[in-house]
């Protein structure tokens, strides 16, 4: 089985990982675009068009599935990537958690990109899946990109700024974009409130990781042998992760359980 992941950068990582843990024995093939990123400050059609790019490089590898690895990708991309693609290569986009953080009761926070935050988007979810609950759209000001740089100074700024316009009373973060889940334990130290319950954050690499499992008709098998090879692509390129990759817990979990693609 070969399951391809595609992002402009890094933000793909968290999602890659849960496929790992699912199927040690799946190569993997990375499909990345440092040529073009970031990506959220494009147009749609400028974003659409990267985004193609980076998908048909993933495909000349024969995956058995295609993974968006990046919220405002799946937004703007999915129709055209599946138009595409499919039935060939199911294509499997990254949504905001929403529905299963407001199933809690909330009060609910959604950190995303200013981009995706009050976006048409992102309204529509909340409210066909948070009516009756009480969110907060908070837009979280250059952490997306502070995580790509594994920027450790202006990280902890980001998160502090999006923490001080998250309500107190806040008992359910939603991670909106895939770079905030490398970082989630500090999103978490950051929002957590003295004397109420432990903070509960949502975000989506679980969800992905199972929904191209069950795309593929497969079981997860996360006893099976390391066997899966790593493959990665830089705009089109066969190179190495990243070295900022290898600050995060995912990006060291997939270089210590892949031989090479």
């Amino acid at each position: 089985m070969k399951i391809a992941l595609m992002d402009s950068g890094i933000g793909l990582l968290a999602a890659t990982a849960a496929v790992r843990r699912l199927r040690p024995d799946a190569d993997l093939v990375l499909s990345l675009d440092p040529d073009g990123m970031p990506w959220g400050p494009r147009t749609p059609e400028d974003l659409t068009r990267r985004a193609v790019a980076v998908a048909e490089a993933a495909a000349a590898h024969r995956p058995d599935a295609l993974i968006i690895g990046c919220n405002t990708a799946t937004v703007h991309a999915l129709p055209t990537l599946r138009a595409r693609f499919e039935p060939g290569i199911p294509v499997i986009g990254t949504v905001p958690a929403i529905k299963p953080a407001a199933a809690g009761g909330g009060p609910v926070a959604i950190w995303a990109t200013p981009a995706t935050t009050g976006s048409p988007y992102q309204r529509g979810l909340i409210e066909d899946f948070a009516a009756g609950v009480k969110v907060t759209e908070v837009p979280c000001f250059g952490l997306a990109e502070a995580v790509e740089h594994a920027d450790e100074t202006a990280i902890d700024a980001a998160v502090a700024a999006a923490a001080a316009l998250t309500p107190d009373d806040v008992t359910t973060v939603v991670l909106g974009c895939t770079h905030y889940e490398l970082v989630a334990e500090r999103i978490r130290t950051a929002v957590q409130r003295p004397g109420l319950p432990p903070l509960v954050l949502h975000g989506s690499a679980g969800a992905v990781a199972a929904q191209a499992m069950r795309r593929l008709g497969e079981q997860p098998a996360p006893r099976a042998e390391s066997t899966g090879t790593l493959t990665v692509l830089l705009s089109g390129r066969e190179g190495a992760l990243p070295e900022a990759a290898l600050t995060y817990a995912e990006g060291r979990l997939l270089k210590a359980t892949s031989p090479a693609g």
